[in-house]
């Protein structure tokens, strides 16, 4: 997703900046305005957050099926008032390597997603698909922040 989110808050700026200076791009036969930018950004927002052929979103805690096992510390690990002793950085492997969903769930991050095919694994140590990252979640930040201000039409 860190490619899908990165570009959605990029189309959205580029959007705005056609719209401020009423302008479009053209190239060759094709002519790009700041609204179709803007739809453009929506589907890909829209996709994450569950409008895929997997009806799956891929931020946690968001809508009726989102990732269970994400790659995440935090997240896999009981929490103190489950567990008060100590957990050694070795010991953590059992928790990684459990089953179970995360008993504390991350809500509102977005995991690295599906591959090429649409496949998704909701498997902790899949780390490329299951791994939510700054990277990949602050830009979708300026992506909803954009939408929260303009909602868009359906």
């Amino acid at each position: 997703m860190q490619y899908v989110t990165s570009t959605s808050l990029l189309l959205l700026t580029y959007a705005k900046y056609l719209s401020a200076n009423g302008g479009v791009v053209r190239c060759g036969s094709s002519t790009v305005t700041g609204e179709n930018l803007v739809k453009l950004a929506q589907a890909q927002v829209d996709y994450i957050l569950g409008n895929n052929p997997t009806k799956m979103s891929y931020m946690v805690g968001f809508g009726e099926s989102y990732p269970k096992h994400i790659h995440h510390r935090g997240s896999s690990l009981p929490s103190i008032h489950a567990r008060a002793q100590h957990i050694a950085c070795n010991e953590g492997f059992q928790y990684l390597n459990a089953g179970s969903p995360n008993p504390n769930e991350l809500v509102g991050a977005i995991v690295g997603g599906p591959d090429s095919n649409d496949n998704f694994s909701d498997d902790r140590n899949n780390y490329q698909q299951s791994e939510p990252a700054t990277y990949i979640n602050a830009p979708f930040v300026g992506a909803v922040a954009y939408f929260s201000a303009k909602p868009p039409t359906y």
